[in-house]
C-alpha cells in the first residue's frame, strides 16, 4: 500500500506532510515529517501541485493559507484537535473588546477564524522568541493553552493573560508521571512538551536541583529530535504524544526512548491511516479551503509565525 500512495502522489504532482504524532506506517511514506512550524515552512515552500496534510484538520487550513494556489487535501475531515476547540473566533472577539490594544498571540493549534483575529501565531518551537518580539510596554493575551501560557511566563518573566484551554493529551501526563518515570530510570534524559501540564514544575525543580537541571529539557517535538541525535545521552523518557516514539528511533536506532505515559495517545491524529491517505490521493478528498477573507486576514499572522524561530 505504501508503493501505491507513492505511485499516486507522483501521479497527482502531490507532497505528502505528515505531523510527528502520526502513525509509523504513515510517517513512513511522507516527504515531509516534522512539527508544526516545519510542516507550515513546507507547505510555503512546495511547488507541488497537491499538499496532502496527514495532521489535524488546523495544520491543513493553515497549509491552505500559505499555499492558496495549491489543492490542499486531508484524509479524514474528523481528526480535529481538542485545544483547537477550546476557544472560537466569538470568544475571541468578546476577550479582545475586554483587553483594548493587547496583543493577540494565538498558538498554531486554532481555527482559521482565530487566526485571523490574531497579531502573531506561533508554534511550541518559537512561541519564546515570538513573545520576546512583542514590545514590553504592550499587554498579551496568549491563546488557547494555558500550560504552554505558563510556561513561556515562566521562561520569559513577560506576565500574558492567557486563556484556559488545554490538550487533552498533553494535560494527562500529570506530574506523578514524571516522579515515576524518573525514579524507574533516573540516569535518563526527560525531553518534555510544554503544553504538558507539568512542564512549568519541571523548569522551576530543575532550577533548584544541578543534576534535574542536567536532564531535563522543555522541547519541541522537533527540538526533542535534535537534541536526542546529537546527545552523548543513550536513553530518554519522553513526555508527549507517543507517535514521536517512531521517528525518534529511526534517527538514532542506537538509542533508547520510554514514553512518560502509553496513555498518551492523540485520537484526532490516530484517525489518518494509510488507506485512508491512499483513498484521499485517489478520490482527491477531502480539500480544506478557508474563506478569502479569512485567509488574507489570518495569513500575517502565520508569516510572522513562519519568519520568527
Amino acid at each position: 500500500m505504501q508503493d501505491e500512495v507513492r505511485a499516486l502522489a507522483r501521479e497527482r504532482n502531490a507532497v505528502i506532510l505528515a505531523h510527528n504524532y502520526q502513525v509509523a506506517e504513515v510517517q513512513d511514506v511522507a516527504d515531509y515529517v516534522g512539527d508544526s512550524l516545519g510542516l507550515s515552512q513546507q507547505a510555503a515552500a512546495t511547488d507541488a501541485d497537491v499538499i496532502v496534510f496527514a495532521g489535524v484538520h488546523f495544520m491543513a487550513e493553515t497549509a491552505a493559507i500559505l499555499a492558496p494556489e495549491r489543492t490542499v487535501l486531508i484524509p479524514d475531515l474528523e481528526a480535529g484537535c481538542s485545544l483547537a476547540a477550546s476557544i472560537d473566533a466569538d470568544a475571541l472577539e468578546r476577550w479582545k473588546q475586554e483587553n483594548p490594544g493587547a496583543i493577540v498571540v494565538s498558538y498554531v493549534n486554532t481555527t482559521a477564524e482565530v487566526k485571523a483575529l490574531s497579531d502573531y501565531c506561533c508554534t511550541s518551537g518559537n512561541a519564546r522568541a515570538i513573545i520576546e518580539a512583542v514590545p514590553e510596554d504592550r499587554d498579551i493575551l496568549f491563546l488557547p493553552d494555558m500550560f504552554l501560557g505558563a510556561y513561556l511566563e515562566r521562561l520569559t518573566g513577560r506576565r500574558m493573560k492567557i486563556w484556559p484551554g488545554e490538550c487533552h493529551v498533553h494535560a494527562g501526563i500529570r506530574p506523578q508521571d514524571v516522579s515515576r518515570m524518573m525514579e524507574e530510570r533516573p540516569e535518563t534524559d526527560l525531553l518534555i512538551h510544554p503544553e504538558c501540564g507539568c512542564a512549568s514544575q519541571c523548569l522551576y525543580a530543575a532550577a533548584h536541583d544541578a543534576k534535574l537541571a542536567e536532564t531535563t529539557h522543555v522541547l519541541s517535538t522537533e527540538g526533542m529530535v535534535r537534541h536526542a541525535t546529537s546527545s552523548k545521552r543513550s536513553e530518554f523518557v519522553v513526555a508527549t504524544e507517543t507517535g514521536i516514539l517512531h521517528r525518534l528511533r529511526k534517527e538514532a536506532p542506537d538509542k533508547r526512548f520510554y514514553a512518560m505515559s502509553e496513555r498518551a495517545v492523540c485520537r484526532y491524529m490516530k484517525q489518518i491511516t494509510l488507506p485512508k491517505l491512499r483513498d484521499s490521493l485517489r478520490e482527491m478528498q477531502y480539500p480544506v479551503t478557508v474563506p478569502d477573507d479569512v485567509a488574507a486576514r489570518a495569513r500575517g499572522a502565520i508569516e510572522r509565525m513562519v519568519e520568527i524561530v
